[in-house]
This record gives structure tokens, C-alpha cells and sequence, in this order.
């Protein structure tokens, strides 16, 4: 999700649901350590409980960012070894660490003495000329002994010779079976279901089989009304009424007239937002309006308003 999870997106998703828990884009440890840390971890009180997710192979490094981190009161700090593109490849983390388990044990012990948060991982079910049912395990055996208690599982490998990380969303089939198996395996560990998610209901009846929880990604991203609007109710047992796209967007004027004082441009925001209505009356008017508007000068809160304008009242 990277580009995608930043700060604005996080807090537009956070006005549907008070619980889910929400992910930051993955950061490199190293620019952390030597980069602009206060740029790429500031966030809002208001978007709590928020996860930064992480990426490295290197122990010290990533201790020393989750120590950078601890400030800003991230509630879980991840550690990504799903990943499959190039650029993450080449600096060896991501996918590629399905690969050396005992690696990534060293860096989440070395995460795990830096903070009180708690420290999970992502992974995929295997790489390339991996077997699965022999890699998994041994991946979980690894993190299981550094003290890790939640792993959120990709269920599809990746291939990282020969697909895109775009192909490696979809090409690779998805092994849910394998995923419970483990979870029947490892009943101290907290299995988390990630890949091919397309609706909440679908997502429950996995969770409800016996895992402890479910991520949906792109999904949500894209109709986060049908997805993060029930969440509340639906997942975390919330006596409260569904949240609609109408009452999410109109919670983000006073956000978004803010930043846009502070000299933000506009689509930064509302990029994010295009996939508010999908597949209610009017979503395409909304998102029509928003991209033509959003990118010019003076763009602000009245656009949004406008664009909300071409959507059904119901909605």
C-alpha cells in the first residue's frame, strides 16, 4: 500500500471506523535513522490506533527506528517480509526474507527489545521454488521463537523472478486452507488472514473458521463505505449504526479546510477519497468532480461539496 495508507488516507478511513486498526505505508527502517523520521511518522491523535509497518533485515537499524518511533504511540510496529517489489529486493527485505527466517527472527527480537508496543509480522506463504507447506511452518517456528504472538499471512507466494508485484497480488493462487492449517498448528500465535479479501462478509466467514483476525487492503481502499462503514458493528460487536460515505466526507471538511490553510494542495487529500461511493448513485459525477477540480488553485472544501452534491442523499 504504499502511496496509498498515508496520513491523509488513514484519517479519511478512521471516520468510518473507530476500531479497525489501520496501517501505515511500509517505511525503510534506514530512513528512519537517517532521513526526515518526523515526515515519515507524524500523525494525528485522531487516527489512532494506527500500525507502523516496517521494512529491513538489518537488527541494529531497526531497533533504532522502532526506538525513533516510540514517541508518536504507533499501537503495533510491523515488520513486512511480503513485499515483492524490485526496489525492495535489492535492499534485501520484503518477500525475499522468506528466505532466511532466522534473520528475520534476529531483526523482530531486536524490534521487540526497543519498544512496549507490540511487534508483529507479514509474510507471504512461501517464494519461487519455496514449498509452503515446509517453509511456513519453518518461518513460523523462527518468529514464534522471538517472542512474536501475531502473523499477518499473505495467503499466495510470491514470485519474485518473473511477476510484477501488481501480478503477485493476483496471478499466484491463494491457499486459505494452508493459512487455517497453521493457525490449528500454532494455537499460541494469532494468524491473520491478508489476500483476496473483497468484502466484510467474506473476510468474517474466514475469521469466524478460526483465525484470529483478517487485513483487508485494496478493497477497502477502494469502497471503504461497504467495507470500514459496518466495521464497528459487524467486527468489533459496536452498538452503533453504520457509518455512510455522506457523513464520512462531510467529517473531513474542517480536516481538510485546515491543511489547505496550512498551504496542502488539495488532491494530497482527496485523492484518497474518489472511491467514496462506489457503486451508488452518482459515484461517478463524485469522482468526475473531484479529479477535474482537485488540482487546481483554490481547490478546497467547496469543491468537495460541490462533488458531494452530484450524489444521491441516500448515500
Amino acid at each position: 500500500m504504499m502511496d496509498w495508507t498515508d496520513r491523509h488516507c488513514r484519517t479519511f478511513h478512521r471516520r468510518f471506523s473507530r476500531h479497525a486498526l489501520l496501517y501505515t505505508e511500509m517505511v525503510a527502517g534506514a530512513a528512519l535513522v537517517h532521513g526526515p523520521a518526523e515526515r515519515l511518522l507524524e500523525l494525528d491523535a485522531a487516527e489512532h490506533p494506527v500500525a507502523l509497518q516496517l521494512g529491513g533485515s538489518e537488527p541494529e537499524v531497526l531497533a533504532r527506528a522502532v526506538e525513533i518511533a516510540a514517541p508518536y504511540g504507533y499501537a503495533e510496529i510491523n515488520l513486512n517480509v511480503g513485499c515483492p517489489s524490485d526496489r525492495v529486493q535489492a535492499g534485501r527485505f520484503g518477500a525475499c526474507l522468506m528466505r532466511e527466517p532466522d534473520l528475520v527472527a534476529e531483526c523482530l527480537a531486536a524490534m521487540r527489545g526497543a519498544t512496549t508496543a507490540e511487534v508483529t509480522v507479514k509474510c507471504r506463504i512461501g517464494v519461487d521454488e519455496q514449498e509452503p507447506e515446509e517453509a511456513l511452518p519453518r518461518f513460523l517456528d523462527a518468529v514464534a521463537g522471538a517472542g512474536i504472538r501475531r502473523v499477518i499471512i499473505h495467503a499466495r507466494k510470491a514470485w519474485l523472478k518473473g511477476l510484477s508485484p501488481k501480478e503477485n497480488r493476483s496471478v499466484p493462487p491463494l491457499d486459505y486452507p494452508l493459512v487455517h492449517r497453521m493457525a490449528a498448528a500454532y494455537p499460541e500465535l494469532e494468524i491473520v488472514l491478508n489476500g483476496g479479501l473483497m468484502t466484510l462478509e467474506a473476510a468474517e466467514v474466514e475469521r469466524a473458521a478460526g483465525l484470529a483476525g483478517t487485513m483487508i487492503g485494496r478493497a477497502a481502499y477502494h469502497d471503504p463505505a461497504a467495507i470500514l462503514g459496518p466495521a464497528d458493528r459487524v467486527v468489533f460487536g459496536a452498538d452503533v449504526p453504520d457509518v455512510p460515505a455522506r457523513s464520512a466526507v462531510l467529517a473531513m471538511l474542517p480536516y481538510i479546510e485546515r491543511w489547505r490553510s496550512a498551504g496542502l494542495p488539495l488532491n494530497h487529500i482527496t485523492r484518497h477519497m474518489l472511491g467514496a461511493f462506489a457503486g451508488q448513485p452518482g459515484a461517478r459525477r463524485w469522482r468526475r468532480t473531484l479529479s477535474d477540480g482537485q488540482h487546481l488553485p483554490g481547490a478546497g472544501p467547496d469543491l468537495v461539496l460541490a462533488a458531494l452534491g452530484e450524489v444521491a442523499e441516500a448515500a
